[in-house]
């Protein structure tokens, strides 16, 4: 349940660069852009559970939630990188409107720069950091991120 939570906060906080890439180049949403919306947050979710796995695998052969964070993120660090400037630099012409019937589609061209700019650190950086509070605090208090969120939720 826990793991599932942080997937889903990665992927949504990766729209947050697609709307941003948007809103600063002042070209509104549109079917185009919200498809280049929807590829950032299958793209970064994808990632995000390969990286859960790896780490669960680490976790059950190690039981050391540092070394497994290390091992998950570094096995995944090129996948990630690749899948993100491959589709950068492809998708640069189409964002910059060079080329024929290019201003068509140049919100998804921008839209998933954006994501992929604002996804790709907080998938390297606060991913980890957050599986690390989870596990650890999971470890010391033997509370579930899930029943801390309920009784959050519950206090407001």
């Amino acid at each position: 349940m826990e793991n599932f939570l942080l997937i889903l906060f990665i992927s949504v906080a990766a729209i947050s660069g697609c709307i941003r890439a948007v809103f600063w180049q002042g070209i509104p949403l549109n079917v185009s852009s919200y498809t280049g919306i929807i590829m950032i947050v299958g793209i970064i979710a994808e990632n995000a559970i390969f990286t859960v796995n790896q780490f669960r695998q680490n976790m059950n052969r190690t039981g050391d939630v540092d070394q497994s964070i290390n091992y998950a993120i570094a096995l995944r660090i090129r996948p990630k990188l690749m899948t993100a400037i491959g589709a950068i630099l492809a998708l640069t012409p189409l964002a910059l409107g060079i080329g024929l019937g290019a201003q068509m589609q140049q919100p998804l061209a921008i839209s998933v720069i954006g994501g992929f700019l604002a996804g790709l650190p907080l998938l390297l950086l606060v991913f980890p950091s957050l599986i690390r509070f989870l596990y650890k605090r999971d470890k010391e208090n033997k509370m579930s991120f899930a029943v801390c969120l309920s009784l959050q939720l519950m206090s407001w």
